[in-house]
């Protein structure tokens, strides 16, 4: 049975509601105009493969940062599958810092902002959760935003659909994608 919470929030309630470092999602017209959105592509699916971010900031509507960064995954291990999805290899991140060396960049974009993602919280925000635990990282408490729970499509049909460009798979171009969705979604 629904709580009296659960009827006030109604059906933008996020999954991961009772999580910890999730708090409940409101309704999109009501979020502030300042986000985070991310994305990461992995090496393998290991949760803890991470091996490009993608993260644009967005304050009163306007970005205001961007950051693409190739990640090291440990033991630099990647499958062809997922190599043959987003084009990075092994070779490309030889030479790049593991997760834990760029998370003091990324953090203050995270920590107790609001974060969104497509597929959030069965990707995104799952993957975030397992690299943090695997460096030893505490995971820092923001609230999750999903724009596939929000629009019910994938972001390839959403970006056609709306003309958003788009480069799929490529960290930085699907949270630019992402970011451009929540805005649309906050105007309707």
């Amino acid at each position: 049975m629904d709580t009296l919470s659960d009827l006030l929030r109604g059906p933008a309630r996020a999954m991961a509601d009772n999580a910890p470092g999730y708090y409940p999602m409101p309704h999109p017209q009501s979020m502030p105009p300042s986000f985070t959105a991310i994305d990461f592509e992995t090496a393998q699916y290991a949760q803890t493969s991470i091996c490009q971010v993608g993260l644009v900031r967005v304050e009163a509507g306007a970005i205001v940062r961007e950051v693409s960064l190739l990640v090291q995954p440990p033991g630099n291990y990647y499958r062809e599958d997922f190599i043959d999805i987003h084009g990075i290899t092994p070779q490309i991140t030889a030479n790049s810092p593991t997760f834990a060396d760029i998370w003091p960049e990324l953090e203050p974009y995270i920590a107790n902002q609001t974060v969104v993602a497509h597929n959030g919280f069965r990707f995104d925000f799952a993957v975030l959760r397992a690299t943090l635990s695997f460096y030893g990282l505490p995971f820092p408490a923001f609230e999750g935003v999903c724009t596939l729970r929000i629009f019910r499509k994938g972001l390839a049909a959403l970006c056609a659909e709306h003309r958003i460009p788009l480069d799929h798979h490529d960290a930085l171009s699907d949270a630019r994608a992402c970011a451009a969705l929540y805005q649309l979604s906050m105007r309707a």
